[in-house]
């Protein structure tokens, strides 16, 4: 089916928890990734020693990573990684905090400084307890991998959804970066991507089987310009829109890797 949806603006997050990276086309790999995506995580020092598996590659839930859930102040710093060059550069409120290579010493500062910074952070409960620092930054720099579900999946969502969301949080500059998906689309009606689940869809070269939709959770609270908690958005998707869990937006599968592009239109195909 022909739709008037199509791609808005695509994102991948080349560190976990940290800024986005706003691209005119994405590589969506086989394997359920985009190329470039959540390739490094900060490792929060008592997370288990083995990593679980997943695609043949390490993997832990975000519970035992430096994210916004538990350090919603994370949004106050700006993060440039050359992929090229494998180099972090964090700036905070503009002034420079810290840059360093993925060397074994350079990984060592960028991890010390991180958490140092963020243990003096007014919201950081998790940090507080025993053994949670030093971190650990982990990530070969080029493998996406630290997605939250371990089989990576893509995540989309509609701007009618936003806009829907904004006006029920009487909030009209809400950013979609709260959400931190890799796709969003224009014209589609609020809430109509949720309607995909159990349907595939095409975009671009890729064809995505759309799986469910996405529950989010207390990141979503943080403002992405400041990190502070401005907006109730997990009861307001419950009570205004009497979603049975907090959804917004939807994660994908991919049948086979492909690009998807800025302006590519939306088919559903059943």
């Amino acid at each position: 089916m022909t739709t008037s949806a199509s791609v808005a603006a695509l994102y991948r997050y080349p560190v976990k928890g940290f800024t986005p990276e706003s691209r005119t086309a994405l590589t969506v790999r086989a394997d359920g990734r985009v190329e470039g995506d959540r390739v490094l995580a900060f490792l929060l020092g008592d997370a288990p020693k083995a990593p679980q598996q997943a695609a043949g590659a390490d993997w832990w839930p975000k519970a035992n990573t430096l994210a916004l859930v538990n350090t919603p102040a994370l949004a106050r710093l700006s993060l440039r990684y050359d992929h090229v060059a494998q180099r972090i550069a964090i700036d905070l409120d503009g002034t420079p905090l810290v840059e360093d290579g993925l060397d074994e010493a350079g990984r060592a500062r960028l991890a010390a400084t991180v958490g140092a910074w963020a243990s003096e952070q007014a919201e950081q409960p998790d940090l507080a307890r025993p053994g949670r620092l030093p971190l650990r930054l982990i990530g070969d720099g080029l493998t996406a991998r630290y997605q939250d579900n371990p089989r990576g999946e893509v995540t989309l969502h509609g701007r009618g959804s936003l806009l829907a969301l904004a006006d029920a949080l009487h909030d009209p500059d809400l950013d979609e970066q709260r959400f931190r998906s890799n796709i969003a689309l224009d014209d589609v009606e609020a809430w109509g991507e949720m309607a995909w689940a159990g349907r595939a869809i095409r975009i671009g070269d890729v064809t995505f089987d759309v799986l469910r939709p996405t529950v989010r959770c207390l990141a979503t609270h943080a403002n992405p310009a400041d990190g502070v908690r401005d907006r109730d958005v997990l009861n307001t998707l419950v009570r205004v829109f009497g979603h049975e869990q907090p959804s917004f937006g939807v994660h994908m599968f991919p049948r086979s890797g492909g690009e998807v592009r800025v302006g590519d239109p939306v088919e559903v195909l059943g």
